[in-house]
């Protein structure tokens, strides 16, 4: 089988196990699923959520997050490790929307990698949750589900974004990588895979070889 038919049966098969899909970063605003999403590097997305239960409701909006004392922002986040670097970028994301963009969030890749500590996988995750365009978010599970099956040769987050473009249709890539993280974290791990549980494992070549 070629990429683009190991892909149709992938999406297939995923969509009928996660048919209700979404984020798991919980958030009621635009900008609070990109603060939960920087808070979210090298952490648990559980964790982000506990922690941003507390944070949201000390800062309503982004005036109180530009005006927040650091000291306090820093204490508030500390759960989520690297709180010193994510607290300054919560606070100037907060005062650069305010003040380039009028207190919205930017709906292209350009004007989101403008903002302090937005990388390409963040501004993908806003673009394709919050505005519903294409987008792969190449996540480490999506990263690592679509190499076992032979979707990309690549590690690098760029590179597999760049391969994965070309194969999946616009209207699911989005949906797809977030059925990957969900299908990473309970059965393709990086560590005692469930491979002869897994309903992919039939073209998957992390499983072929494994077996030999």
């Amino acid at each position: 089988m070629n990429k683009n038919e190991i892909a149709v049966l992938a999406i297939a098969e995923l969509e009928k196990l996660y048919p209700d899909i979404e984020c798991s970063l919980k958030y009621s605003k635009p900008y609070e699923l990109m603060f939960a999403t920087r808070l979210a590097a090298q952490c648990t997305d559980a964790r982000v959520n506990k922690v941003t239960k507390v944070l949201f409701k000390k800062y309503p909006d982004l005036e109180s997050f530009a005006d927040a004392d650091i000291e306090e922002l820093e204490n508030i986040i500390k759960p989520c490790g690297f709180y010193h670097m994510k607290a300054k970028s919560l606070k100037e994301m907060s005062r650069q929307l305010l003040d380039n963009f009028g207190g919205e969030v930017p709906d292209n890749m350009d004007d989101l990698l403008t903002l302090s500590g937005i990388g390409r996988k963040t501004a993908n995750l806003v673009l394709g949750d919050i505005f519903g365009k294409p987008s792969v978010v190449t996540d480490t599970h999506c990263i690592r589900i679509t190499g076992r099956l032979g979707l990309t040769e690549n590690k690098e987050p760029a590179k597999v974004e760049k391969d994965l473009v070309k194969i999946l249709p616009p209207e699911i890539s989005s949906r797809f990588c977030h059925q990957t993280v969900q299908f990473g974290r309970d059965v393709c791990r990086a560590r005692s895979p469930k491979c002869k549980e897994c309903t992919l494992n039939y073209f998957c070549r992390h499983y072929s070889e494994s077996e030999k």
